[in-house]
């Protein structure tokens, strides 16, 4: 019988962990050999995740504020009216506020955001906590496109419908980010949120104030891995081209949802594309 993986990660593990990478290991490289030790590897993304961004949003359950704190934003009922277009949701989880939307996109306008996108595509980089600065790390291995707000009238369109359908104001929204990841490409578990006590944070809270709520839309099938993980409850989604994947985790008192941690599985076969849009809690300049 196959020994069963270790889902505990012990005192001694997590110590390896952040001297590994504080040493300036790649987090794909620790994760390997964790899972050649036999730890499950969302169990080990996990803690990986913890130590890469622990000081934001440690796991403390019995201490999470109450539910009530995080009411969704999204509007209630099976079909959400969002100007030029019904979005039927499929799926709805109350903590953190997830929900998966179907008709968001329609094929031909995923063909037309993938090749407008593929002119424009560069290694993708994620915030320095400590200066707040666009930098290349090993945790996120996709590649990314910018667009301006409403730079012509196809990104003005879906600029228009997410704003319907995360129900804030257009100027709100940060600009659309087109991302590709090949065979093996990930973007290991993270928060969205700018963590308040990262120095680095603080020129992007002072512009727009924290991000609030993302909504990502898928722009194709995925031939096999690539799912959106939200390791802390265990809730996986599959792409499917034209439909989104909405999660809040800013509450109105401005408490920060630890729950809202999610990654990127590494795609196994195909590519997976993405459009993020992510929105603030003040006039955000697009």
């Amino acid at each position: 019988m196959e020994a069963r993986l270790h889902t505990k990660i012990t005192p001694d593990w997590h110590r390896w962990i952040g001297e590994s990478l504080a040493a300036g290991h790649a987090p794909a490289d620790v994760l390997g050999i964790m899972k050649q030790n036999r730890f499950d590897e969302w169990a080990a993304r996990d803690a990986i995740a913890e130590a890469l961004f622990g000081g934001i949003a440690p796991r403390q359950p019995a201490q999470a504020p109450e539910p009530a704190t995080f009411s969704s934003r999204l509007e209630d009922g099976h079909v959400l009216y969002v100007g030029d277009r019904g979005v039927r949701v499929l799926v709805r989880v109350s903590r953190p506020t997830i929900a998966v939307l179907d008709g968001v996109l329609d094929p031909v306008e995923c063909d037309q955001l993938r090749s407008l996108a593929t002119t424009r595509l560069a290694r993708s980089e994620v915030v320095s906590p400590g200066t707040g600065i666009g930098v290349v790390q090993d945790i996120r291995t996709s590649e990314g496109a910018n667009f301006g707000r409403s730079e012509n009238e196809l990104i003005a369109r879906v600029d228009a419908r997410a704003a319907a359908i995360m129900r804030m104001t257009e100027d709100h929204g940060e600009g659309l980010q087109a991302m590709r990841y090949g065979v093996g490409a990930q973007y290991v578990p993270h928060f969205d949120f700018f963590p308040p006590d990262d120095p680095g944070s603080q020129s992007h809270l002072k512009n727009g104030g924290q991000r609030v709520s993302t909504l990502i839309m898928y722009l194709n099938d995925v031939e096999a891995g690539g799912e959106t993980v939200f390791p802390r409850i265990d809730f996986s989604y599959v792409p499917r081209k034209g439909q989104a994947l909405y999660f809040e985790y800013t509450a109105p008192d401005g408490s920060l949802d630890p729950l809202s941690l999610h990654g990127g599985a590494p795609v196994v076969r195909g590519e997976k594309w993405i459009l993020t849009k992510w929105m603030r809690e003040r006039s955000f300049p697009g």
